[in-house]
Order: C-alpha cells, then structure tokens, then sequence
C-alpha cells in the first residue's frame, strides 16, 4: 500500500492524536476504536491487519502499554513513502498522544492535590470510573471481532468473555491471562 501524504495529512495525523489523548482516561488503549475508525475506516491508511498486528505486537512486547500507538505511525509513515516518513508518523503520533495528557495531568493533579477535599474533586474520580471501563469494553469488543466473522470467531469472543470475567471477579495477575492468550494462538485455538 503506497499513499500520497501532503503537509495537512501529517498535521491531521497529529491532531487526532492529540484529541483523543485528551479521551485516553484508562490509557491509550481505551482509545483504539476510535484509531480503528479514523486510521482503517475513514482514511484508509493501514489496512485492518495492520492496526490489530500493531497492537498485538507492543502488547506482547516489554515496556510500556502505549508502544502500539508509535507502530501505527510507524506502520502509516512505511505506507506514505518508506523508513524515513515511518519515523515522521511515529514521531508524530506519540508526540500527539502523550503531549497534551501529560500536560493536563501535570495541572490537574497539582490542583486536584491543592483542592482534594472538595466534593467536585471527590466527585470527578468517582464519575470517572464507568468511563474506563465503558472504553475498555468498546476496545476488547474491537480487537475480538477484528477478523470480521463472528460465526468463525467465536474463540476469540469465549477467550474475551473468559478474560473479562476473571479480571472482574478473580485475582489472577493479567500477566497469567496473557500467557494464556498466547499459548492458545501459539497451539492454534484462537
């Protein structure tokens, strides 16, 4: 895949990124429909391989969770043109999600810590508990259905439930659910 980038495509790039910074409350991941739809659906930039392999690969690897986000830019920039608009999209898309919720964490913390006996402030974190888990629902529903044939599929949607359940009521450590994971694709379950 080979697409013609201008000036205003990088700088939309950027700013979609930095927007949903600013809704990426449970982390970055919270916010990957919202990536599916604009960078696979509406713009056509990476194909749906492409986004959900992105994803796979920095959650399988060390360190931080938000590394899928530079493997989209990565994968946009290879699509624009080759390795070195890869390190323009990359470099773009991290700087987009994490420049502008990092800012605004830095002051709200600071005043949140100056005013945390307020009942707004005490009101805040608890109203924003249903919203992380409503986008990381939305965001396991994305990933099990990315082969797009929920008959074919179901493993994936048994492997979602299961996972979620465990993570609600158990006390398993997630690094367990994911070795799970990956010893049933490796065997070739899911």
């Amino acid at each position: 895949m080979t697409l013609s980038f201008t000036a205003a495509d990088w700088l939309a790039l950027f700013i979609h990124f930095a927007s949903l910074s600013l809704l990426a409350v449970g982390g970055a991941i919270a916010t990957a429909p919202d990536m599916h739809r604009y960078l696979v659906g509406d713009r056509m930039w990476l194909t749906d391989a492409q986004f959900t392999s992105s994803i796979a690969l920095a959650q399988a690897a060390p360190g931080p969770n938000v590394l899928f986000v530079a493997l989209m830019g990565w994968n946009v920039g290879l699509n624009a043109g080759g390795y070195r608009t890869a390190l323009l999209g990359m470099a773009l898309t991290m700087a987009g999600i994490l420049l502008p919720s990092t800012t605004l964490t830095f002051l709200a913390a600071r005043w949140g810590h100056r005013n945390r006996e307020l009942r707004a402030v005490r009101a805040f974190k608890q109203g924003l508990a249903p919203i992380v888990v409503a986008l990381l629902i939305a965001t396991g529903w994305l990933l099990s259905a990315a082969n797009g044939n929920p008959a074919r599929d179901w493993r994936l949607w048994l492997v979602t439930l299961v996972s979620a359940l465990v993570v609600w009521r158990g006390k398993m450590h997630l690094l367990w659910l994911l070795g799970g994971g990956a010893l049933l694709g490796a065997v070739g379950w899911v």
